[in-house]
């Protein structure tokens, strides 16, 4: 069965066919470091990682060009706040951003073209636009005229004249109509500049992805197999892309496939500083297990609006420690294995427009135990929870030294209980039972309270439909 993509520019889930002999081309639209990134950019980024091993995986070479934003208004701005240089904001930040993507699992790009590199071919670009009458130079900078684009609002699906209707012009702004977009902007005292045939400036946003996807993925005009981000992105900044690149090439489409990952919520709303719900992701990363946050992505669709809670997020762990405790049976037992039938279960699944959810349950059922632990651990890294020793070793011998005092230390009032064992280990399991049969009889005081006890001694309860597990958080 061949992959099958859901395509958002033609409405459709179309069978994945690469446009060249000599591998699949991918271009995804990365971050633009002027804040620190979020969980919603963990998310985009995960799944493209996880799409880049699949095709891997399925024997394609792969080249994939991931760009960085590093010089726009908000950079700018962030800057002129914090009296620092604009690309001594974009390195603090990036590093952030870089660090967060190795915790998760994701995987470095092929090529990461940085705007401010690719000035040049942008000029060109947008010399070549002029040329053809699709651009001109206005009091403030060079701007695309999108009446000149009969396909404008193919690929979001929206209508011209709906456009038109909700279309703005800034004050600052002298283009000639409202659905207009600026390819270059002349400078503005104090703003880093770049010199070009029409006056110095910086590139607009959305010319540096033709751009820079046309230099690196299409110098023949042909296109592209894969063009990929986040569903925010789809209007206006791939649409302004699709009306840059195809005016200008041999062969249009720009990209075969057009993929965009889904928005992620935070109880409910939409994730902003303004509204506080706002959390750096290396922060997270600091309070929760990677691997788990990228699990809980794995649940959900990637195409599909997710809300993110902690809630949901604690399940994951719980979820990764059933994982990590099969794991560990199939290392234990080194049997044969199943022949790689849980390897084409997943591959099935993955084949239908990446369905990580079903690709998960065939990882929980009962059937993966019986997987030998070569199959598993290749099953496990093709969705980027790879094994590491870690995964072998009974998570008893991670217990903290001062686990015993800790939790004799909580349970010193209420009820007493028999803490007297040589081996924390029995304390542990003796614990772990006695709130499991408070649980089964609905006293939930009791079960709170054990839970406390435990979470005192640096050990954290799931309970989920499968039962309870624990897992060591200090």
């Amino acid at each position: 069965m061949p992959l099958r993509l859901y395509n958002t520019r033609t409405r459709s889930t179309q069978s994945f066919v690469p446009l060249r002999d000599d591998g699949v081309r991918i271009y995804v639209c990365g971050l633009t470091p002027s804040a620190q990134a979020h969980l919603g950019h963990a998310r985009s980024f995960i799944f493209f990682d996880l799409l880049r091993r699949y095709l891997l995986h399925r024997g394609y070479r792969v080249t994939y060009v991931q760009n960085v934003t590093d010089i726009d208004d908000r950079s700018i701005a962030a800057a002129a706040e914090t009296g620092k240089r604009w690309d001594e904001v974009v390195a603090q930040f990036y590093a952030s951003f870089k660090d967060s993507m190795k915790k998760l699992g994701v995987r470095d790009p092929d090529v990461e073209p940085y705007a401010t590199r690719y000035v040049p071919q942008i000029i060109e670009t947008i010399a070549s636009l002029l040329e053809r009458g699709h651009a001109y130079v206005a009091q403030d900078g060079v701007y695309y005229r999108v009446a000149s684009f009969p396909s404008y609002g193919e690929l979001s699906h929206r209508r011209i004249e709906e456009l038109e209707a909700g279309a703005r012009v800034a004050i600052d702004e002298a283009k000639d109509d409202p659905l207009d977009f600026a390819l270059w902007k002349f400078a503005k005292p104090g703003e880093p500049s770049w010199p070009s045939p029409w006056g110095s400036g910086r590139p607009g946003w959305h010319i540096e992805c033709s751009a820079m996807s046309r230099a690196l993925l299409d110098p023949e005009g042909i296109g592209f197999d894969i063009h990929g981000g986040g569903a925010d992105l789809i209007f206006p900044h791939h649409e302004n892309e699709v009306a840059q690149s195809e005016p200008l090439m041999e062969r249009p489409p720009m990209a075969q496939f057009w993929v965009h990952g889904g928005l992620l919520l935070r109880d409910g709303k939409k994730m902003s500083k303004s509204l506080g719900n706002f959390e750096p992701l290396a922060q997270v990363l600091d309070r929760h297990d990677p691997q788990a946050v990228r699990l809980m992505f794995l649940q959900t669709g990637y195409g599909k609006v997710m809300n993110y809670t902690e809630e949901s997020l604690l399940a994951a762990r719980s979820v990764l420690e059933r994982l990590k405790a099969s794991y560990r049976a199939a290392a234990s037992a080194r049997g044969p294995g199943t022949g790689g039938a849980l390897l084409a279960r997943i591959e099935a699944a993955l084949d239908d427009d990446m369905n990580t959810a079903v690709a998960l349950s065939a990882l929980l059922d009962a059937k993966a135990r019986e997987a030998g632990v070569e199959e598993l651990y290749s099953a496990l890294d093709l969705l980027g929870l790879t094994p590491d020793v870690a995964w072998e070793q009974s998570p008893i011998a991670a217990l903290p030294p001062q686990f015993l005092e800790r939790v004799a230390a909580e349970l010193s009032v209420g009820p007493g209980i028999d803490l007297d064992a040589t081996k924390p280990q029995e304390v542990l399991e003796r614990l772990i039972a006695l709130r499991v049969q408070a649980r089964a009889r609905k006293d939930w005081a009791e079960s709170d309270r054990l839970r406390k006890a435990l979470a005192a001694g640096g050990i954290e309860v799931h309970d989920d439909r499968e039962g309870t597990t624990w897992s060591v958080v200090s």
